[in-house]
């Protein structure tokens, strides 16, 4: 595993001029935030020793490099699913890439499903914690000392400063964001209404299929994240409508460009 990281990173340093400090992962529907960015290099999935490649429609598989708010990002543009059927390292590899690239902050977004009675399809919410309910851990099998500790503590898997500068941001230019916690499923399908009131009892605002593994990850590697959701369907009860895939990904691009703004905002008030 070491091997395949140490390799996949010094193929991205021989094609990069200089190896950025951020780095973001686009969810479905949130590829367009590649717009934002002053690019000067695109890598595809495929051409990268040991990537995976993404299967999801509105996922494009690329490697973008250029700049957003002034300073130099790396940004995935579509992430690995469990549901695709990789595993965990899998899933997390770019993660462990990004952690050998010496990255110090990660931006993650997703698509998600709302559960809270004050959210609304097309809000923004800001991750602040997640329960995580998948069937496979990404730090399951033997620990690797050089990338982090057997028992990583995750009480600040979110960075507490990062929400601040967030929420700063959001309300400095009238943003409406929410906040809460994210409940990470296997998938694929979408949930079902006793589902939906599952997750909401046991403190989820929002429920998705991905980002908890690379956040768990992240945290291993002491990378600090800021994460969102756009909130692209409800499952309250009484509101809960026939969701499909083209519907999520409208309505994350409708969505979106708030999200970005916040995220090219933070990436230029950053150190």
């Amino acid at each position: 595993m070491l091997e395949k990281i140490q390799e996949t990173a010094e193929f991205i340093r021989n094609k990069v001029p200089k190896v950025p400090e951020m780095a973001i992962i686009l969810g479905t529907g949130l590829g367009e935030l590649v717009n934002e960015i002053d690019i000067n290099q695109e890598i595809s999935y495929n051409e990268i020793p040991n990537f995976p490649v993404s299967t999801v429609e509105g996922h494009k598989g690329k490697l973008i490099f250029g700049k957003l708010g002034g300073k130099d990002v790396i940004a995935m543009q579509g992430r690995f699913h469990y549901y695709e059927g990789y595993n965990m390292k899998e899933v997390t590899f770019p993660i462990r890439v990004f952690q050998a690239l010496a990255i110090k902050y990660l931006f993650v977004s997703n698509a998600a499903g709302g559960m809270n009675n004050s959210f609304d399809i097309g809000d923004i919410m800001l991750i602040e914690d997640h329960i995580n309910l998948f069937p496979e851990h990404p730090l399951r099998g033997k620990n690797e000392e050089r990338l982090g500790v057997r028992f990583p503590d995750m009480s600040n898997a979110y960075d507490k400063d990062l929400q601040l500068l967030a929420m700063k941001i959001a309300k400095d230019n009238d943003i409406k964001l929410q906040r809460g916690v994210y409940i990470g499923t296997q998938g694929p399908t979408f949930e079902t209404p006793a589902e939906y009131e599952y997750f909401r009892r046991i403190g989820g605002d929002a429920v998705g299929m991905s980002t908890v593994p690379e956040v768990i990850v992240a945290n291993h590697a002491k990378i600090k994240v800021m994460a969102f959701s756009i909130i692209t369907d409800i499952g309250i009860i009484g509101k809960i409508v026939e969701v499909s895939h083209e519907e999520v990904q409208e309505a994350a691009k409708i969505a979106q460009p708030k999200m970005a703004f916040i995220i090219k905002e933070a990436i230029k008030q950053l150190n």
